[in-house]
């Protein structure tokens, strides 16, 4: 096989994955039932920013932990992206599957008291990142 072929093998696969997750996020905003719901999440996104940032520097974190969060941010600050934004609803969206992804790695590996220890926003939102990692916050 020569470089080419691989070249354009990976390609096509990324062009695939590309493809698949449009259609996925693209019907999951489509059954979305309220979509303030869904512009009430993207509204989280300053704080959650705010969050990563806090816990990629804070040492008492694993280091993976830590180096996932750096990579998250690389990737949210990167103006490429998985969906373009210019596609309403889905081109966001994808940046907040990432980000979901990302949050149940760290909160499955740092535990969800550090996720409430340097939350920089209100407790309804604390609320829904938690919910969003799939974990429960021990605050009322």
């Amino acid at each position: 096989m020569s470089l080419w072929q691989i070249v354009a093998g990976a390609a096509a696969a990324v062009v695939v994955v590309w493809v698949a997750l449009v259609i996925a996020l693209y019907s999951v905003a489509r059954k979305e039932e309220n979509p303030a719901r869904l512009r009430d999440l993207l509204r989280l996104v300053p704080d959650v920013v705010r969050l990563l940032r806090r816990l990629s520097a804070d040492p008492e974190l694993p280091r993976g932990v830590r180096w996932r969060l750096v990579l998250l941010l690389v990737y949210l600050a990167l103006p490429i992206d998985l969906v373009p934004d210019f596609i309403p609803v889905v081109g966001y969206a994808d940046d907040a599957v990432i980000v979901a992804i990302a949050l149940r790695s760290v909160v499955r590996a740092a535990g969800v008291e550090a996720i409430e220890r340097h939350w920089p926003g209100t407790p309804q939102g604390l609320s829904a990142v938690t919910r969003l990692a799939g974990v429960q916050s021990k605050r009322p």
